[in-house]
């Protein structure tokens, strides 16, 4: 298990007053709340990285879809909804 460290920030009452009913909704604690929320973001910050490197990697490798092709595609989902 990692080593755990003590961080302190401001928040919004408003967010802490969500933050603690939800905690005690679910029979959590702040810390775990936190510590959920926390890796939630770091795992969407990551995932958003190595698609946007991705993305790079292609550009770079010339893979690109052509703006008309582009408005074209999205002419066409507008028409399904």
């Amino acid at each position: 298990m990692s080593k755990k460290q003590l961080i302190s920030f401001q928040i919004d009452s408003d967010k802490m007053d969500a933050l603690d009913a939800l905690a005690k909704a679910l029979d959590r604690d702040r810390a775990y709340l936190l510590n959920e929320a926390v890796a939630a973001y770091l795992d969407l910050q990551q995932w958003q990285l190595e698609r946007i490197k991705a993305s790079i990697k292609q550009a770079d490798a010339g893979r690109l879809i052509d703006h008309a092709e582009i408005k074209k595609m999205a002419s066409h989902l507008r028409r399904r909804k």
